[in-house]
């Protein structure tokens, strides 16, 4: 006989409770030990990105997005995300001035900052790339003086280049704290 088969059904939902825990996405993996970093890549019009797994809380598909009338050309609204109104940037109008343009790999990065989350919009998403310390000290800086406030350095992972982007300089920068006209 199973050792579940023994517990009430509370106790085997507790149980399950503290294993979902143990392993919730809150709690990031121990690959510190192997000296790897970890981190989600996305692209921003031609730029590609990767930006600390621990800095990212989800990625979505756009949903539908509420118009806020006196903001900033790129915040292109709110959504309705579980109950919690999350503001929706467009990062590539942010940074660059050019309006992302929608498709099927369009996704929203949800991120904390001071007060809630904020959904980040990015013409795709990547996934995760895994890099080590020595790669991570071998990139150059970034040139671009809309991106050098966000990205620490370029490096090289395979065939393509990413910018290490901050997204915790992102949301305290002043600028990007302003959304109203």
């Amino acid at each position: 006989m199973s050792e579940n088969a023994s517990l009430t059904p509370f106790e085997l939902l507790a149980r399950y409770e503290r294993a979902c825990l143990a392993h919730s996405a809150d709690a990031p993996e121990r690959v510190d030990g192997l000296g790897l970093w970890r981190g989600i890549g996305f692209r921003v019009g031609r730029r590609a990105f990767v930006s600390g797994i621990e800095e990212i809380n989800e990625l979505l598909a756009v949903p539908p997005l509420t118009n806020v009338p006196g903001t900033q050309p790129w915040l292109m609204g709110v959504a309705n995300v579980r109950g919690n109104l999350v503001p929706a940037i467009d990062l590539g109008r942010f940074l660059f001035d050019e309006r992302t343009p929608s498709s099927e790999r369009t996704r929203l990065l949800l991120v904390r900052q001071h007060g809630g989350t904020v959904g980040l919009l990015v013409d795709e998403v990547f996934g995760q790339r895994t890099m080590d310390e020595a790669q991570r000290g071998t990139g150059e800086e970034e040139h671009d003086p809309r991106l050098a406030r966000f990205v620490a350095e370029n490096v090289q992972l395979g065939e393509q280049t990413f910018g290490l982007f901050s997204m915790s300089r992102l949301v305290r920068a002043p600028d990007f704290r302003q959304a109203a006209l």
